[in-house]
């Protein structure tokens, strides 16, 4: 059985960099992100089953960046999808030793609860992550704050992407 290790941390954080560099060293990681994406497409009647539920044709669904409401109403939808994927995906990786999930929200869901064995932050000040992601002052309220003391390892990103490399190197060699 694998190890996994979530990668998380706000939007502009530097969670994407550390798991291309994860994927770049030949291991394992789990995108949430693009994975929901695909779910979307491959699950029968995800869409129709999310417009229903918030109300509004699913190219509208970035609503829920500002509506807590519709937001809870896809999560109750997608999250019981992207359980079932994540599952399948670690069993296809148990020979492993250690597997990774990048998720900037699996943190502060309870739903994700047990499906995680340590946890990484990756963390940077908000104008570097501004800087990095013009998005980040529009979802900011949507997420909330990680706590850094449920972070087993945190991992400073406030210089260059070498040294974020490096830290993530030494993470995984020592």
């Amino acid at each position: 059985m694998s190890k996994t290790v979530l990668i998380t941390g706000p939007i502009g954080s530097g969670k994407s960099a550390v798991c291309s560099r994860l994927r770049a060293l030949g291991l394992s990681v789990y995108d949430c992100d693009s994975r929901t994406k695909a779910l979307y497409e491959s699950v029968p009647g995800l869409k129709s089953r999310i417009e229903e539920a918030i109300g509004l044709p699913f190219s509208q669904a970035g609503v829920i960046f500002t509506d807590p409401v519709r937001r809870k109403a896809l999560e109750d939808i997608v999250y019981p999808e992207v359980l079932k994927d994540l599952a399948a995906w670690k069993s296809e990786h148990e020979d492993e030793d250690m597997v990774f999930v990048e998720s900037a929200i699996a943190l502060e869901k309870p739903a994700f609860d047990g499906t995680y064995d340590e946890v990484w932050l990756v963390r940077a000040p908000f104008e570097k992550r501004l800087e990095r992601n013009p998005r980040v002052a529009e979802r900011f309220s949507a997420q909330a704050p990680v706590d850094p003391s449920r972070a087993d390892v945190i991992i400073d990103n406030d210089s260059s992407l070498e040294e974020l490399f490096e830290k993530t190197d030494t993470l995984i060699y020592g």
